[in-house]
Parts: structure tokens; sequence; C-alpha cells
């Protein structure tokens, strides 16, 4: 785990192929989301895409960090890593719990409000990656 802290780039870059790989395997299927009286479909493909090109960037950002060899903060470096990975983690565990029943449409309307507010933790938690990179910035060089 404090390998993972001190070179936070190495999870974010590494996971791409595992992202893109899922995106593959998926084939046709997509995600929907129903707001109100209007439906969003997005491909998986698509969006597996677009969580990978995110995470290049930010595998970029803590790579570029650590190879000019500036500070950031491992406290900082430890809530994004976990708010990213351990949110993707909860979500995919609660869509497992999904009943296809119509009997069961309280639980899966409930389920789908406590995926929305972890989804929504994790974008907003996203907002650490530019802070610490501030910080790093700041602080300046590391004295090793």
């Amino acid at each position: 785990m404090k390998t993972v802290v001190e070179k936070p780039y190495l999870i974010f870059l590494l996971s791409i192929p595992m992202v893109l790989l899922i995106g593959v395997l998926s084939g046709d299927t997509a995600f929907d989301i129903n707001v109100h009286d209007t439906y969003f479909v997005i491909a998986y493909s698509h969006l597996t895409t677009l969580i990978s090109f995110v995470f290049g960037v930010i595998g970029i950002g803590y790579w570029t960090m650590y190879k000019t060899n500036r500070a950031l903060s491992q406290w900082l470096n430890g809530i994004h890593i976990g708010l990213t990975f351990g949110g993707a983690i909860i979500v995919w565990i609660m869509t497992l719990f999904y009943g296809d029943e119509i009997m069961e449409y309280e639980l899966n309307n409930n389920l789908s409000f406590v995926i929305t507010l972890v989804i929504a933790i994790m974008v907003l938690g996203q907002i650490i990656f530019p802070i610490n990179i501030i910080y790093g910035l700041i602080k300046g060089k590391n004295i090793t």
C-alpha cells in the first residue's frame, strides 16, 4: 500500500488496460440513466474510453510530479485513490444486488439512489487531484 500512495501513477496507468478490456468485452451493451422523462444512453465502450482517458491524464500528472521530484501529500494521494477505486468497487458490488422482478421496485429505487450518491462522491473526489498537484507545486521539491 505504501508504494501505491508514494507512486499513485502506477495504479492509474496500470488500470487503463483493464478498463479498456472491460469495454471491449462488454460488446454492444449500454448504460442508461433515467432523469425524469429523459433517458441518457451511453455505450460501455464509450464510457470505458472516457474513464481510460481520465485515468491517463491523472496518471501522467502524478508521474510528472514524481519525475520532477515534487512533494505530493501522501494523505491526499490515499484519499484520491480510495475514493476513485474504492467507490468503483462499491458501485460494482451494489449493482449485483439489483432485482429483476417488479416486486423489488422499492429496493431497486433505493439502490439506484445510493449508487448515484457514491458516483457523485467519486466525481467530487476527483477535485483532490488538482488540489494535490497545486500543493506539490507550492511546497516545492522533495529533500532526499
